[in-house]
């Protein structure tokens, strides 16, 4: 349990707050990549934080995010032309490269943009791993950039399932660290199987163990935590044990355990306080292994223009109860929901905009929460007292070098010194 003021300290992430302060000091994904193909093409709006932004490419292919509202009377530059080079508010045509220079101020008499002196404000921009990422931080503390797990090298096939989320970053992150409840919220698309370790099908991910209670063993990182989840597989119970790690990066991303086909992260992006964007990676460095772009989300149920609309927000949400199927649940699919990811938000966003954790009564496998929750609002109280950002301090660990782990081993087998294949 938290009280209300380790709540505050742990959610918001809006303004002159310790926790937008951390994540500040790292790299953080604007949109994706797909996004902002097209040179000259439409600019896409943008929020983290809680602010408002603008993302664009120019005629030259550079990548441009700015502040949404122009310097000038504050419209939004998401109407604007990008051509030649810039971006050009439509309200009186003051225009703007990638930098933030103002390039012209068709309104006012010549020379005006130099003797105005000042920049519309401009973000660093990275790209990498299907990604545009932005600094926005102070420019002084600017950490060279870190390439995602899933972009560790050249020439790794990854897909993105991106969904907006109407509720808090933090009581999504501790879903996606939560390793017990796969076992029954989605039950229907991980069923037990007699495989040698999870197995991906085209339809479901088949789970080597029946065992709904894990053993979880937690150990803390430079980077967070990783911890392990201790299952009885079906083969051989008595002397082998099913390892699923789990590995939080923070302060938003999450190594999730593999299957047979494809390794898996997922980012819980604050949009503003009350707001997440969701997105979900599976990618394989083998080049015969992998899921394509169409094929993952059509599995997660995240298809732009059927389970989504063009802003990436979902067709089925709380609203119209996820369009849950009771006819279904009495046929056997345990929540009548369509989708794991829908079968998460619909978990997270019920608990409301912000849930009150002074409410809740914890087991034994909430374990890695309830350290998520320990870690994050010390490095909250820390971070406010002037220390470093949690995830910035060294012994870094490069994160090419970072992976989950699942498979069945001899329970005389130390979980932390498995490697995956």
């Amino acid at each position: 349990m938290l009280t209300k003021e380790q709540n505050e300290l742990l959610c918001r992430v809006e303004g002159d707050v310790p926790m937008g302060g951390i994540m500040r000091r790292h790299w953080l994904p604007v949109c994706l990549s797909e996004e902002v193909v097209e040179r000259d093409g439409t600019p896409v709006r943008a929020r983290l934080l809680g602010q408002d932004l603008v993302a664009f490419r120019d005629t030259e292919g550079r990548l441009g995010v700015l502040g949404e509202y122009c310097l000038h009377r504050r419209a939004s530059l998401a109407f604007g032309r990008n051509e030649e080079c810039g971006l050009r508010c439509l309200y009186h045509g003051w225009k703007f490269d990638v930098d933030g220079n103002v390039l012209d101020m068709p309104s006012e008499a010549p020379g005006a943009a130099q003797r105005l002196g000042k920049k519309a404000r401009a973000y660093p921009v990275r790209e990498a791993g299907g990604f545009a990422w932005i600094w926005m931080g102070p420019k002084d503390e600017l950490r060279e950039f870190e390439p995602p797990a899933w972009a560790a090298e050249p020439g790794i096939q990854y897909a993105i399932v991106k969904i907006r989320t109407e509720c808090n970053w933090a009581q999504m992150l501790e879903g996606s660290i939560d390793s017990a409840h796969s076992s029954s919220l989605h039950s229907t698309n991980m069923p037990p199987s007699e495989v040698a370790g999870s197995t991906a099908t085209d339809t479901a991910w088949l789970r080597p163990s029946n065992d709904k209670a894990p053993r979880l063993q937690f150990e803390p990182t430079s980077y967070g935590f990783r911890y392990a989840a201790l299952r009885k597989p079906i083969r051989n119970p008595e002397s082998h044990q099913y390892v699923r790690t789990t590995l939080f990066i923070a302060p938003f991303t999450v190594l999730i355990p593999p299957n047979d086909r494809y390794k898996l992260a997922q980012m819980l992006v604050p949009i503003d306080d009350v707001n997440t964007m969701f997105y979900w990676i599976a990618w394989h460095p083998d080049r015969s292994k992998g899921i394509t772009q169409q094929a993952w989300r059509r599995f997660c149920a995240a298809e732009v223009g059927v389970d989504l609309d063009n802003n990436f927000r979902k067709k089925r949400d709380l609203r119209n109860w996820y369009l849950q199927d009771r006819d279904a649940m009495k046929r056997g699919d345990w929540t009548g929901i369509t989708g794991i990811p829908a079968q998460d938000m619909a978990m997270w966003e019920s608990m409301g905009p912000i849930t009150d954790r002074s409410e809740d009564h914890f087991g034994s496998s909430d374990l890695a929460v309830a350290q998520f929750r320990r870690m994050m609002v010390a490095a909250a109280k820390q971070f406010k007292e002037g220390a470093p950002a949690i995830g910035t301090s060294e012994p870094h660990i490069p994160h090419a070098r970072l992976a989950s782990f699942e498979g069945i081993v001899p329970q005389t087998t130390d979980w932390r010194t498995l490697t995956p294949s």
